[in-house]
């Protein structure tokens, strides 16, 4: 494996109030963004999560009422594009509105928002190793935009991924390559060009 650019990395933001040797291990920056952090989480477990727990419990309930409504599948899918996006009152703000309803006739004409949800409920239902995970020793990159839905901690990261590179922006969500395509490109270039550059030497 030459690398891994990510804009998403699971399980790296701070998923319990953080006890003071915890933050006087962080320096000013860390301390503030992990806090932050379960700011954000706290907000996602009261008031977003869910969508998340329906389709890990009931997946096949949903399906239904999804693949029998193009109201209900708009309304699903337009729902999560204005909350994880960088948008303030509608979802194309963020998001051109063709490639929103392109999004959605994808799901509705194709009839899968049963098996595209299913990966919740495989996913809450998977035996895992206990433990933690064996850390990667892959390059890894992140993209961070901070509209996403949490708040990634690099301390956190650090424990299971190689980190090579990881960059903060200012705008962009969730849906980083229709929200900012160009700041994603740019990441993903500069980062595997880093990787060329270092084999090549």
């Amino acid at each position: 494996m030459i690398g891994v650019h990510l804009n998403l990395l699971p399980d790296t933001f701070q998923d319990h109030e953080p006890s003071a040797s915890e933050l006087a291990a962080l320096d000013q920056a860390e301390r503030e963004r992990t806090l932050a952090s379960w700011a954000r989480f706290q907000d996602w477990a009261r008031e977003r999560q869910g969508y998340a727990e329906l389709q890990a419990t009931r997946p096949q309930t949903l399906a239904y009422g999804l693949t029998d409504s193009p109201v209900g599948q708009l309304a699903w899918i337009a729902e999560k594009f204005r909350e994880w996006t960088d948008s303030r009152d509608r979802p194309e703000e963020a998001v051109d509105r063709d490639w929103l309803l392109t999004n959605v006739m994808l799901y509705w004409l194709t009839r899968t928002a049963g098996s595209a949800g299913r990966i919740y409920y495989e996913r809450a239902h998977a035996s895992y190793p206990a433990g933690q995970p064996e850390p990667s020793t892959s390059p890894t990159a992140l993209a961070v935009f901070p509209h996403d839905n949490f708040i990634p901690l690099r301390h956190i990261a650090e424990r299971t991924n190689n980190i090579a590179q990881w960059t903060e922006y200012d705008r962009g969500g969730h849906f980083a390559a229709l929200e900012q395509p160009e700041l994603l490109a740019g990441d993903i270039r500069r980062f595997f060009r880093g990787l060329r550059c270092e084999t090549a030497g």
